[in-house]
């Protein structure tokens, strides 16, 4: 076992900035992390143990325990659970014989939750052993348990076709489906290797920086920063090198665009990270992806080193004489506060993803102490039409305040779940009409996942953009049938409270005591005074540090502004106060595990 790890840490160099690719090869290679490769990597890397540990303990896909042979983890997301998860999950723990969180007693099979996997779109999904399967139904669960008893590889427990365009290459074989439902201009098909970096190198960086911000573009992660301004200020930092960073980390549950641009347009983001780097003087560009991508490692190095051969990345890139610039590739491993961008670097120098304090900004202190652009994927994709086009050509689309399109992730109760590229401007009406959805089915819509807002029937109208409605993508369609407050703001709460970093006590406490008033009301416990106090005590979470603490109240606020009614149906009408403990029923459920009868 120490003679792997020996081989792991030398592939990686002995650098202690590449320590989560080597705990990612270390779990992968031994299916856990053991504690004594944990010292080993400690004393080889020159760093103490519980520096090791605190990365290791951080991460949802590393474990200091065996998780079995076959690892199953099934996505617990909302709109995995509308599309009947809880029968596969019922027939995975009947069929293995164990709960969720357990290894077999034989140590074949672990079984685990995990928050959404981007893809929603055809759930319920799961990841075994780094592999994807989708549309689980409880049979295929069965048909799972027996060819892992079987001792079939994950490869050979496939029994659908391929999924469609690169999902079926050789270098994939994922039984993923793209769903992409509407092509715009910057998911076009007539995009060709090198047609951008052509027209760069005729420019200089300040051009291209000027070219962008003619086009107006802000930040496809959801805060809309200008981007042009961003790459100026990056372009302006002093520092001995420069990095540019994309984030693709999209873990915001409901997301799964960027699933699809690394698997059909990787050559134009990594065109995009060209761009970026040229304009700011950097010379190298890490493409950071969720760990749930892992499938898609080998495809996308081999678009990397298909663009080295060509000159496209290395060393006087075109024949310009000084433009140097290279990419590879950082996984994450499991961590939704990972998006931020500055808990982003920090888990690509091999720490926990903690957001830091700011200022300093990543655009002056970002990557191992250097300037450092954080861009979105579907940002970087846009790039490069606005250097093919002209700002002013991308400038014409879209609406004033929001220029050019946006890449939509479409889950949940709609005929053609899927990724649309609109121009900014569709109303929530329209949008349900693309998709299939009839506005009179649908009781709300999630806009920009859990960190967004519920909407009700009266705000359909409302448009796409950044001086309305403005969102990451992420958008999920509830029809009547469903219980907002139980299916839907629950499992968010849920979500929230399990990916906070800890690190601030406003994000750490406040989303739990949230969510024990959501149970106490739904449990008709509840009284008027908790309704208000949801409201004060979401303000406190204001105070957070990152965005995920700051909208971690979101999913209780916004549906209680634009779904009171649902909250007040629920509560006591003619009592002031509930301690929300029933002694009765906690003596009874005690007596049930000790065996004892109930003396009140």
């Amino acid at each position: 076992m120490k003679t792997g790890a020996q081989r792991i840490l030398e592939k990686y160099g002995k650098d202690k900035t590449r320590l989560m690719d080597i705990l990612i090869d270390v779990q992968n290679e031994f299916g856990f992390i053991p504690r004594e490769i944990t010292v080993q990597i400690a004393d080889e890397l020159g760093m103490s143990e519980v520096d090791v540990d605190q990365t290791i303990s951080f991460y949802h896909f590393f474990s200091q325990k065996p998780t079995g042979k076959y690892h199953i983890y099934l996505n617990n997301s909302a709109v995995a659970n509308m599309m009947g998860r809880n029968d596969v999950a019922a027939a995975f723990m009947k069929e293995l014989g164990i709960k969720f969180g357990e290894v077999t007693p034989d140590g074949l099979v672990g079984l685990f939750e995990t928050a959404c996997i981007g893809m929603n779109d055809q759930e319920p999904a799961a990841i075994i052993n780094n592999q994807i399967f989708t549309r689980l139904t409880p049979f295929r669960a069965k048909e799972i348990v027996r060819d892992i008893r079987e001792g079939k590889s994950v490869n050979d427990m496939f029994v659908q076709d391929w999924g469609d365009g690169e999902n079926r290459s050789d270098l994939i074989k994922s039984v993923v489906s793209n769903n992409i439902r509407k092509i715009g201009p910057v998911l076009e098909r007539t995009f060709t290797a090198g047609q951008a970096i052509d027209k760069l190198i005729k420019m200089t960086p300040e051009q291209v920086i000027e070219e962008v911000k003619k086009s107006n573009m802000r930040g496809r992660g959801g805060a809309g920063f200008p981007t042009g301004l961003k790459w100026e200020f990056g372009r302006n930092a002093k520092g001995e090198k420069k990095y540019i960073f994309c984030n693709a980390d999209e873990g915001e549950p409901g997301t799964f665009k960027d699933r699809v641009i690394l698997t059909e347009r990787p050559r134009l983001l990594f065109e995009g990270m060209v761009i970026a780097g040229y304009a700011i003087g950097a010379t190298e560009g890490i493409l950071y992806i969720r760990h749930e991508y892992k499938y898609l490692q080998a495809h996308l190095e081999s678009i990397l080193q298909m663009a080295r051969d060509a000159n496209y990345l290395g060393k006087n890139i075109q024949g310009k004489k000084g433009f140097n610039f290279d990419i590879r590739i950082q996984f994450g491993a499991g961590a939704y506060v990972c998006g931020e961008e500055s808990a982003l670097i920090e888990s690509a120098e091999g720490k926990r993803g903690e957001p830091r304090d700011r200022p300093p900004f990543p655009v002056e202190k970002g990557y191992l102490d250097m300037p450092t652009v954080v861009n979105n994927v579907e940002t970087l994709c846009a790039v490069v039409k606005v250097v093919l086009n002209g700002g002013e050509w991308y400038k014409s689309l879209g609406t004033t305040e929001s220029t050019g399109t946006k890449l939509l992730s479409i889950s949940g109760d709609c005929k053609f779940p899927g990724v649309y590229e609109v121009v900014w401007g569709f109303s929530i009406n329209d949008i349900l009409d693309m998709v299939g959805a009839h506005s009179e089915d649908v009781q709300a819509v999630q806009v920009g996942g859990p960190s967004g807002a519920i909407i009700g029937r009266n705000e359909f109208n409302r448009i796409l953009g950044y001086e309305d409605l403005a969102t990451g993508g992420s958008l999920i369609i509830i029809s009547k049938h469903r219980d907002i407050l139980n299916d839907i703001v629950l499992n968010f709460m849920d979500f929230f409270i399990d990916e906070s970093c800890g690190s601030c006590s406003t994000c750490r406490i406040t989303p739990t005591l949230l969510r024990n008033k959501l149970l106490k009301i739904l449990n008709a416990r509840g009284v008027k005074q908790d309704i208000e106090d949801i409201v004060e005590w979401g303000k406190i979470l204001k105070a957070s540090r990152c965005g995920l603490g700051q909208t971690a109240a979101n999913p209780i606020l916004s549906s209680l502004k634009n779904f009171r009614h649902l909250y007040e149906e629920k509560i006591q009408k003619n009592k002031e106060y509930d301690c929300g403990f029933d002694l009765s029923l906690a003596v009874k459920e005690s007596c049930q595990v000790t065996g004892r009868v109930p003396n009140i």
